[in-house]
């Protein structure tokens, strides 16, 4: 992991304490920003968020969905996860703790916002942070990225569908509109211009050309990443100041459902007979969100000053040490995983 990897929970404290103080004082910054909008889009965010996730998924090769056979047991687990599980799940423990036990503590008119920001976070599997977790677990790399490239091939056509239902479901106003949007502003046309850039700076053959890109690009993909949290703490400053609880209490459902979907992950491979290092960045991969894509389809679809906002940010503050504890608990679980009868000898070695 790289130094701004490690320290991210870090960086997000800082964003915090940077954006609800500017916020409080100049105020009049963050409402011209936000008043600087398209169809509803606000434009400094959408190029902020461009900037953060077409590196990410300059990364990706869907060739390798070739592969996705070899890996078949794992990847049925994780798509399970990823798309059956984890969005309902969420959106289950929303209801029950933002919407139920929490309410007496929380602005009565955000409930509906909150529930909705956590079910925009479940709904986006995770695409860049994966291969950090997976490479620390000695994940199996052609799964990794097999994987991940087939989530991103689902979240075009499923993103929306899902967070409209759900959303539904809670009875919230879906502004479809809005949603597709950004479905197509923040999935597909960065996806697009992706794999262009990928092609081209691929066509000797080697990915040299890509890793300089990348290499460039990093600090700019940080910068922004960093900018869009002091924006969004900037506008929700007041809200923050007046109840800091607020944090705490939606990283709760947060929790709850990380470490319950990448355990039910891991359970479900080494059921299935699945090997460790395949096991491993599939718990990861089910348990991970596609935090930046949350946090822009969250202000386009609520706004800068919504509790859905604040919510997918939690995620983005909770993300490293959270999972650090789930590579830690699939590290540690090792020799107990191998040792169920079902685990296969015979399929593709660990890494060494």
């Amino acid at each position: 992991m790289s130094a701004f990897e490690r320290y991210l929970t870090v960086w997000v404290f800082l964003c915090i304490v940077v954006g609800v103080a500017v916020g409080h004082l100049i105020p009049e910054l963050f409402q011209t920003i936000g008043a600087v909008e398209v169809a509803k889009v606000n434009i400094p965010v959408a190029i902020l968020i461009w900037l953060m996730i077409i590196p990410m998924l300059s990364k990706i090769d869907f060739r390798s969905l070739a592969k996705v056979g070899t890996y078949w047991r794992g990847i049925g687990v994780t798509l399970f996860i990823n798309w059956a599980v984890k969005p309902f799940s969420m959106a289950i423990l929303g209801w029950l703790f933002i919407g139920y036990l929490f309410r007496p503590y929380l602005p009565a008119d955000q409930i509906d916002s909150y529930v909705a920001g956590l079910i925009i976070l479940a709904a986006a599997p995770c695409t860049a942070m994966v291969f950090v977790w997976s490479n620390l677990t000695r994940g199996e790399p052609l799964f990794t990225l097999s994987q991940v490239a087939l989530n991103d091939a689902i979240m075009i056509v499923a993103f929306a569908p899902i967070i409209g239902l759900l959303l539904g479901l809670s009875a919230i106003t879906v502004p479809w509109d809005t949603l597709i949007i950004s479905v197509g502003l923040y999935i597909v046309m960065p996806v697009i211009i992706a794999q262009v850039l990928r092609s081209r700076l691929t066509v000797d053959g080697t990915t040299s050309g890509l890793d300089r890109m990348l290499e460039r690009l990093q600090p700019i993909s940080l910068v922004s990443l960093l900018a869009t949290l002091v924006l969004l703490f900037g506008f929700q400053g007041e809200q923050i100041i007046a109840q800091p609880t607020i944090i705490g209490l939606l990283a709760v459902p947060i929790l709850i459902q990380v470490y319950f979907n990448s355990g039910l992950a891991y359970i479900l491979n080494r059921m299935s007979g699945e090997r460790h290092c395949v096991a491993g960045p599939s718990a990861l991969i089910g348990a991970s969100n596609f935090f930046e894509l949350a946090v822009a389809a969250a202000i386009s679809l609520f706004g800068f000053h919504s509790g859905a906002a604040l919510a997918t940010v939690v995620g983005v503050l909770i993300e490293v040490p959270v999972m650090l504890s789930v590579v830690w608990i699939v590290n540690r679980s090792k020799s107990w995983y191998e040792a169920a009868p079902a685990v296969s000898r015979k399929a593709i070695p660990e890494r060494t």
